[in-house]
This record gives C-alpha cells, structure tokens and sequence, in this order.
C-alpha cells in the first residue's frame, strides 16, 4: 500500500521506553510496505551518569548496533516521527542537539511538506508528556511541515487518552510500554504514513 513512503523513525531513549515506542512504530511501518529508518540520535550524556544508572546502561549496551541518525535521514524521509522523553516538560538535549543540525536542510526548503508527528514517555503520570510533543511540533511549524497528530481518529485514542501524540508513563523505566500504547504508536504510524501517501498520490486528505 506504501511502498512508495519512506518513514524516518528518529528517537531518544535512556533506559527504553521511547525505544519500545519507535520499535513499535518501524514495525507499524513495515507492514503497510513503508521503506524504514529505525535510528537513535547520539548520547551526549558523560559515561559516568550513564553507568550510575543500571537500566540506562543495560539499554544503551542493548541498543548500541542501531544505526545513529543524520540529518540526510530527515531529507529522504517522507514521513519523520520524532521521539523522546521528556526533560522537565521539554525534549531531551540529545534530540534537539540532532534538530538544530538541521539548519542547512531547512534553509534549502528541504523540510518543507515532510509530514511529521512526535511520542514520549514521561517517569509520572502528567509529568510533561504533551508539552514535550508540542515542543517537539514548534519545529514542524519553522519547517512548514504537515503535523499529523494521532487525535481520537480511532478507537484506541479514547484508551491512550493523548491527541497529541502517543505516550507514555515509564515510572522511570520500570514500567514498559503495554498493549495500549503500542496499539496507539501503531495507530500514529499509520495515519501518518496515510496521509503522506494521499499527498504523494495528489488526493484530498480526509
């Protein structure tokens, strides 16, 4: 159905909630025929808080084949997700130090009509999970992207209860993303990946 869309898959994450969430969305992607680039930003953290940190340094060792993202990633992609946790209400650096490369791209016009949407994973309930996402879209708005949110344009929305964007409350990583938010990453995905083909094929977006 999408072969023709690539997808841009471009996270943050510390101990792996986000990861689970992009997981989702690369494996979303795949099957509606998306080519895919599932790709970690680089870790700016020093070694020493990485090792403080048991889980932090189990997922970073886990996680340390997939492939670090660049700023020609976002110029292929017709479709780019962002994800990242949230440090204090805001993405984390790791990921807007990757954004701000952008620059050249940006001034190009290379970023103009990418359709882009965001996730996050938050410790606590309510502890910045939307102002992260809306953050994270104040780059869409400098870019003149298309910003697809997942709104409640599916049953699963009225469980994950975020419009904004898929997230998630870890309770510092030791909380998985379950079958809700999974589902509602998915969900994401696909209308993100819909509404890049009805572009490409020149139609009307519903």
């Amino acid at each position: 159905m999408s072969s023709d869309i690539n997808v841009a898959i471009i996270y943050y994450s510390a101990t792996g909630s986000v990861h689970a969430l992009a997981q989702a969305s690369a494996d979303a992607a795949e099957k509606l025929g998306a080519t895919v680039r599932l790709r970690r930003v680089r870790e700016l953290a020093p070694p020493e808080a990485i090792a403080a940190n048991p889980r932090w340094a189990a997922h970073f060792a886990a996680t340390r084949d997939i492939p670090e993202a660049v700023v020609g990633d976002m110029d292929w992609a017709d479709v780019i997700l962002f994800g990242s946790p949230t440090r204090f209400g805001l993405p984390a650096a790791q990921l807007k130090q990757y954004i701000d490369l952008a620059g050249g791209l940006w001034a190009r016009g290379g970023l103009v009509n990418k359709v882009c949407s965001a996730f996050t994973s938050t410790g606590t309930l309510h502890g910045g999970q939307e102002t992260t996402i809306l953050a994270i879209g104040n780059t869409f708005y400098h870019w003149g992207a298309i910003i697809v949110p997942p709104g409640y344009a599916d049953p699963i929305q009225h469980k994950s209860g975020n419009p904004y964007g898929t997230s998630h409350v870890s309770d510092n990583g030791a909380i998985a993303p379950g079958e809700t938010e999974l589902a509602a990453m998915e969900f994401q995905t696909r209308r993100a990946i819909e509404v890049a083909a009805a572009l490409h094929r020149g139609n009307e977006v519903r």
